[in-house]
């Protein structure tokens, strides 16, 4: 079994026996409920192996690794309540399952179990630890604004939306690494450089998703191909379609957009043609790579011996390669 699959069956095994309160159970049991649900677990991962670079005992960072991963599902789970999102990983969201006021009482809880897990953690950079959480957390709910502001616009730009997918995604995955980076005791040099890979490898990470949605396959992917077409979301690929079209593909695809009504089988393969004509699939994959390649001169810079960093980078190498 490879180190990081060995890692991700060890946080799994450290959330299944996170403790709660026995009471109140409406507020503690739709937690442990989101928590159970799985998931890829990419930034604890990430966490375990950045810290694994400079020391063997993860143990004793375990803790922080969870509060991010606490930190993330919440974030899905009110990301699923604004949305209205009535499944999450093939299950029921809380506000579905339970109510809308039991989705925002939970989720406030998880934040506050997500800080308290990171400082349980005893560390000579304690306080720096804690404050890149909480930027963290604020870069976050920037990107969610953007995101939400996005879908009442027809004008973002390419640059717009690589800007709110760092601030609402990758920040986390390059808070993961530093974090475990300075738990590990890196140098100041070190642990930026570190920072900037994860920040690439998260934007390289959220674009894949993008390109996966439109020509992806489904039971590889995880998803239904195509439902971010069918729901209007602002990608890469619809913001690069509608730049790069001419007029009438731009009135068709405002025309697609703009329908209140519509076949959701017809609507996919009618803007996958606009997509194809224009190749939006290469644009979005050569971004891909583009990011990719700076992640690797980011961790390249690290001053480690290069069978250090090698986990982490086959780690961050496994999850771009996922079949396109």
């Amino acid at each position: 079994m490879e180190y990081s699959a060995k890692l991700l069956e060890q946080v799994n095994a450290a959330i299944a026996a996170m403790k709660y309160p026995a009471e109140p159970v409406g507020l503690y049991e739709p937690i442990r409920y989101v928590l159970s649900m799985g998931g890829k677990r990419i930034r604890p991962v990430f966490l375990l192996l950045a810290y694994n670079m400079y020391r063997n005992d993860i143990d004793l960072v375990m803790n922080a690794a969870l509060g991010l991963e606490t930190y993330h599902n919440y974030t899905l789970l009110h990301d699923d309540l604004m949305d209205r999102a009535a499944m999450r990983r093939g299950m029921p969201t809380v506000h579905k399952k339970w109510n809308s006021n039991t989705a925002i009482l939970s989720g406030d809880s998880m934040l506050v179990m997500a800080a308290k897990l990171i400082l349980s953690v005893v560390s000579p950079v304690s306080r720096e630890i804690m404050e890149l959480f909480v930027q963290t957390a604020l870069f976050i709910g920037e990107g969610q604004q953007y995101d939400m502001n996005f879908e009442l616009r027809t004008d973002v730009t390419e640059d717009e939306y690589i800007e709110m997918i760092r601030l609402k995604t990758s920040v986390l995955v390059a808070c993961a690494v530093k974090m475990g980076a300075m738990l590990g005791g890196g140098v100041t040099e070190d642990v930026e450089a570190l920072y900037k890979f994860g920040e690439k490898v998260g934007l390289a990470f959220q674009l894949q998703d993008d390109y996966l949605d439109v020509y992806g396959n489904a039971a590889i992917f995880g998803k239904r191909i195509g439902g971010d077409i069918i729901c209007n979301k602002k990608t890469f690929l619809l913001i690069s379609a509608y730049h790069n079209a001419n007029e009438v593909q731009q009135k068709d695809l405002m025309d697609w957009l703009s329908r209140r009504e519509f076949d959701e089988t017809e609507k996919i393969k009618s803007v996958t043609n606009i997509y194809d004509h224009l190749g939006i699939g290469k644009l979005c994959i050569d971004r891909i790579n583009k990011y990719f390649e700076e992640a690797c001169t980011c961790l390249s810079s690290v001053k480690l011996p290069e069978d250090r960093k090698e986990l982490l980078w086959n780690f961050a190498a496994s999850l771009i390669n996922r079949k396109y």
